[in-house]
Order: structure tokens, then C-alpha cells, then sequence
């Protein structure tokens, strides 16, 4: 089994990202280069507790679906998603969120396994962590951007009702 963790440090409100990292939307938005879309269950929007996602793209040359339910939720604070079918022989993510300092801490912990015993072992060492990581980042890059383009706006909005009421 292979584990990846990674933090990242968002400058937003820890519900702005917790909503932004269930967005299926965005989450088609970041895999452009794999052509991923969601095809069945919860195929736009914000992804619930007991929910489903199909999605269909295009990994290593090869068009694949992998089947996705949210087992655990807990509003701004964690989810967690497991595969029900698709390539891997298994497949967790964990999305934390915590609070410091006025920005966000998200942290993805994804545990997957390959099928294939050794070989899959070996791919898994010396490949697929690394695609999978890249992966990752590509999405949290466009979570941490979408969630600074919000906290503009957000600002933006403050201070333009703080200068009319000043007038």
C-alpha cells in the first residue's frame, strides 16, 4: 500500500475550501488534461455524505472510471472518500481541514494499492505515487487560486460598505 500526505496552506475561510475540495465541478476543472468528467451519481456541484461519483478519464493512455462514495463528513472539518470499483485493488482519501491563524490547513491523505501483487508494488514505487501526487497538487493548486480569488472579492465587498458608510 502506498500513502501519500500533503498540506496545503490557504489563505480563505476553512469553509470556502472545505466547499471547494467536494466541488465536482472544479475537481473536472483541475483533471482537464485527463479529461475527466463525473457520469453518474453526483455529477455537478458539492458532493454530500452517502453520495457517489463515476468518473471516466483518460490515465496513462487508457480510458478508465472509477467509482467514488463519501463514507465520513463532518461540515468543514474532514471527509473522507473510498473507491467502490474502478483500477485500483484499493483506494482512500482523506480531506482534513483545520484552522490556523486566519488560513486553512488541508491536508490529503490518499492510500491506494495497485492490483498485479509485486508488480504492482514496483509500479506503485516508482510511478504511480509520483502521478498520483501530481495529481493532487494540479487540484489543491486550483483550490488555494479559486479560494484567493474569493477572499479578493470578499475584501473587496468590505471595504467598498465600509468607505458608504463612512459617507
Amino acid at each position: 500500500m502506498s500513502t501519500i500526505h500533503l498540506t496545503t496552506i490557504i489563505n480563505a475561510d476553512v469553509h470556502k475550501a472545505f466547499d471547494l475540495a467536494r466541488d465536482i465541478d472544479l475537481h473536472q476543472k483541475s483533471t482537464f488534461k485527463t479529461h475527466e468528467k463525473a457520469i453518474a451519481g453526483r455529477i455537478s456541484g458539492l458532493i454530500e455524505k452517502g453520495e457517489t461519483v463515476t468518473w471516466r478519464a483518460k490515465h496513462l493512455g487508457f480510458y478508465q472510471t472509477h467509482t467514488s462514495k463519501i463514507i465520513e463528513m463532518q461540515k468543514s472539518h474532514q471527509f473522507t472518500d473510498v473507491m467502490l470499483e474502478g483500477t485500483f485493488k484499493s483506494f482512500k482519501h482523506q480531506h482534513i481541514f483545520k484552522t490556523n491563524a486566519n488560513k486553512t490547513v488541508m491536508i490529503d491523505i490518499l492510500e491506494f494499492e495497485s492490483p498485479f501483487g509485486i508488480i504492482g508494488k514496483l509500479l506503485n514505487h516508482f510511478f504511480l505515487k509520483k502521478y498520483m501526487t501530481s495529481f493532487l497538487l494540479e487540484r489543491n493548486k486550483l483550490i488555494k487560486n479559486d479560494c484567493r480569488i474569493y477572499q479578493r472579492i470578499k475584501e473587496m465587498f468590505l471595504i467598498r460598505e465600509q468607505s458608504e458608510r463612512q459617507n
